[in-house]
Order: C-alpha cells, then structure tokens, then sequence
C-alpha cells in the first residue's frame, strides 16, 4: 500500500539530513520550492515538515533569516540499570556527569527543592498518608547546554526531617543514595516503571521541546528492608534520549558491545 504523499515527502527529506547531504544549521527548501519540486499542495508540504519537528529533526526559525533549519541531534544513552547504585562510590550527580562526558557532550544542572503535599498516587508509593508532606528534589540536566532531562525525587518530611541534608537545595557531595546508606537507610530493592506519554505545558518549557514531541518517563521506587522511601521520577527529552538496560551477565555482552561494559 503506498505511503501518503505527504510522508513520501518528509521521506526524502529524512533521507537527506540522516546521509549528511543537509547538516546541522541547513536550511530545507521554502515551502514554494517544495511545492514545485514534489509537484504538491501547500498542505501537503506542511504536513510533511511538520513529521520532520515532531521528530526532532528540523525546527521553524521566524523572521525574515529563518524557516525550516536542521536541528543538532544530540542523543544521550541512559544505562538505566547504571543509575543510583547504592554500592556505586561516586555519587548520582558524578555518575551521569561522567556518562555525559563519556559520550562526547559537556553536562551542566541546575537544582532546587520545594516542600509538596503528596498526591494520592505518590503518597501510595511511598506508604504515607494523602496529603502528607514530602521534599521534592528537582534536577535540570543539561548536555552542550541544551535541557536533556529532569529528575524529580520525592522523599517523605519525616525522613527529611531525620536526614537535614534531603532539605539542601544544593547537590549532596555522595549523593542522596549513599547518604541514606551511611544514615541507616540502605535501599536494597527497586521497582522501575517505564512510560512514553506527552509532555505537561511545564515539562514542555522546562526541556525546550518541539510541539508533538514525546517524552520518556522513568519512575523509579526505592525500598529499604522496612519502607518504600523515595520515589524518582526521569524525564527525558523524546527527541534527544534513549534508555539502555542489560541483565544477566554483562561481561557476555561486553564481548559484542564494548560500550555496555560493567563499571
């Protein structure tokens, strides 16, 4: 069955910036010479550079200079199983810096807390009463200064009122994991949950996405032997991320994929 003509269009189009004959900063053709090179409708055309900035890979620049530019792709791999390990030595900031750094890119945050009342949903995660109060720790992540991600931890006001550093606005030099562990609070279970949705109009802002980019949302719940206590909320940029796991015996896949090695 053929393709509509309009995807036969952004086709082409996707062909020419991912072989490198259109680059980063390019601009495409104007939507006349679109028009006359397809031997299509102004919709038509529309409709086809509109797939190329739900994807990420061109953006409408107004003004008299703009029009449809290639978009710098930069695509960060987050190793899902790498993340917040209570035996890891450098803490949470550390180790995604250096994943960051890793893959080529430069990493910056910006952090900052508030005091929540808890929804229903988080105040079941965590085991606490609706409403009860919780800490929320934001991070903005940044690769080449572009908005990557954000992560938002929830930890429960008694907790925080036990361990005065969960109320820092300020990164925790070893990192919240090992801190919790040092303090008699070692998480030794984790249940993920792994969600594609759209944004909120806030995680649009915040990360700078394209209008009908997706995002990914990893939520992460943490358990000591006793009690759920905190519960992590990832979000990435659809367009600018993608989420690796291994299991098993990792020094298997290591032979194949170098880059998938164990820390």
């Amino acid at each position: 069955m053929a393709q509509p003509r309009y995807r036969q269009i952004a086709s082409e189009l996707r062909d020419q910036i991912t072989s490198g004959a259109l680059r980063e900063g390019d601009r495409l053709p104007t939507e006349p010479q679109l028009q006359e090179r397809y031997r299509a409708s102004r919709n038509t055309v529309r409709d086809a550079t509109a797939l190329l900035v739900n994807e990420g890979l061109v953006q409408r620049v107004p003004g008299r200079g703009g029009g449809m530019i290639v978009r710098r792709r930069v695509t960060l791999t987050f190793h899902a199983h790498r993340a917040e390990m209570p035996a890891r030595p450098t803490a949470e900031t550390d180790a995604w810096r250096s994943e960051v750094v890793a893959q080529g890119y430069e990493a910056s945050q910006d952090f900052s807390l508030t005091i929540k009342s808890l929804s229903s949903d988080l105040a079941e995660r965590l085991h606490v009463e609706p409403d009860s109060g919780a800490v929320l720790r934001r991070c903005v992540r940044y690769v080449n200064g572009q908005p990557s991600s954000l992560q938002d931890t929830y930890y429960p006001i008694d907790l925080a009122e036990e361990i005065r550093e969960l109320l820092s606005p300020k990164d925790i030099p070893q990192g919240t994991t090992k801190l919790l562990a040092d303090r008699g609070h070692e998480q030794v279970a984790y249940y993920d949950e792994y969600i594609s949705r759209m944004p909120t109009p806030e995680e649009t802002n915040l990360l700078g996405l394209q209008p009908g980019t997706a995002i990914l949302l990893h939520i992460r719940t943490g358990y000591t032997e006793h009690r759920p206590i905190r519960v992590s909320f990832n979000i990435f940029a659809g367009d600018r991320n993608q989420i690796v796991t291994t299991h098993g015996d990792t020094r298997i896949i290591a032979k194949f994929r170098p880059a998938e090695a164990p820390e």
